[in-house]
């Protein structure tokens, strides 16, 4: 009997045997002695078997949907979607204590004076001059106090990215001394390490970064890392709700963003939640534990470093802002250089669209960079 079943356990697979094992103890009571002479197998191993969960295919699971549909087809009971997902999320959690599955926990935590940043983006609707289009708002936030700095683009690429953060800076005078929070942005980081908090940076956001001196900490990817800066994403859907509801009416941007002014000035006499004090007063104690700014701007204007052709036309720069103006983004600043003409040549700069200006000095070799980059204004 022993060797049969020896031979019958070496035939099946480990989880086959162990779906025959906890069938026959169940249906049939077999004691573990039994089952351990009936397979030929140790009862080390019968009693693995018993304590191991009872596998199922994995596209072939229960879903809340499925258990509502079997009860109503079984005991003709129909329930709420929500009342059987509910009960069946609470069950699910519960059967994973009591088999001692690893549970997550979160610390409360605080903010130290001064420390602490988040910094996210997020999705703003405005009539604009008459037509409804997509915007967004740049949202930077002091974690301790609570004082946010906003900002309405019409793109949340790069160079609107780095705009917020020197207009954020700006306006509160300071720059916070220990970690800005992010998500994984992509005018920020190029690049996410498998499994672990390294990102491969975008070479001009880490000298942004490191003109200003603060230290980027980046959330995990998904739902997972959204609680790692929760203080932001909450404040950009309280700000969205709260002054951005109805939808604005504006003729430019910069309309709309001398209002978020003044919003957030009325913001600094608000409590969040229980706190005491307002969110004016905690940045006055916050304030002087920021680190100051340095003395001119980051240049947040796109760089470009052509080779100048035989009529000094730069076509790489023609091909770039041809590509920005279909997109509209707006506004768009660059600032072309010409490095390799034969004569001295200093720096060219435009602003597209919208206002066009462009400078040139020294030769017409750079007079002619400065009409090529104008055309797409």
């Amino acid at each position: 009997m022993v060797r049969r079943g020896w031979v019958l356990w070496m035939a099946l697979s480990k989880q086959e045997l162990f779906d025959r094992i906890r069938r026959d103890s169940w249906q049939r009571k077999l004691s573990i002695r039994a089952l351990s002479r009936k397979y030929g197998v140790h009862r080390r191993l019968v009693r693995e078997a018993l304590a191991s969960p009872v596998a199922k295919p994995r596209k072939q699971r229960h879903t809340a949907k499925r258990i509502g549909t079997r009860l109503e087809e079984g005991f003709g009971v129909t329930l709420p979607y929500t009342t059987v997902h509910d009960f069946v999320t609470a069950r699910r959690r519960a059967i994973a204590a009591e088999e001692g599955a690893p549970v997550e926990g979160y610390l409360t935590r605080h903010n130290v004076p001064g420390a602490d940043a988040e910094v996210d983006f997020g999705e703003v609707w405005i009539d604009l001059a008459g037509e409804r289009v997509k915007c967004f708002l740049f949202a930077f936030r002091l974690a301790y106090s609570g004082r946010s700095v906003h900002r309405i683009s019409r793109s949340c690429g790069q160079q609107a990215f780095f705009e917020g953060h020197v207009h954020a800076l700006r306006v509160l005078g300071e720059v916070p001394a220990g970690q800005v929070r992010y998500d994984n942005l992509t005018p920020a980081v190029r690049k996410v390490v498998f499994r672990s908090r390294l990102r491969e940076e975008d070479p001009k956001w880490t000298a942004l970064r490191e003109f200003y001196g603060f230290t980027a900490f980046y959330c995990e990817p998904g739902l997972r890392g959204a609680h790692e800066k929760g203080g932001v994403e909450g404040q950009v859907g309280y700000f969205r709700r709260n002054y951005l509801t109805p939808v604005p009416r504006v003729e430019t941007l910069e309309e709309l963003n001398c209002r978020i002014a003044e919003f957030e000035e009325r913001e600094t006499g608000r409590r969040i939640g229980s706190r005491i004090r307002t969110i004016g007063q905690d940045f006055a104690r916050e304030a002087q534990h920021l680190l100051p700014l340095p003395a001119e701007p980051f240049e947040t204007a796109m760089t470009f470093e052509p080779r100048v052709d035989r009529r000094g036309a730069l076509r790489e720069v023609e091909q770039d802002l041809r590509r920005l103006v279909a997109v509209r983004v707006f506004p768009v600043s660059a600032r072309a250089t010409a490095p390799t003409t034969p004569t001295p040549a200093t720096s060219t700069e435009a602003a597209v669209p919208g206002q066009t200006s462009a400078t040139a000095e020294s030769t017409a070799a750079p007079r002619r960079c400065a009409e090529s980059v104008s055309r797409w204004g």
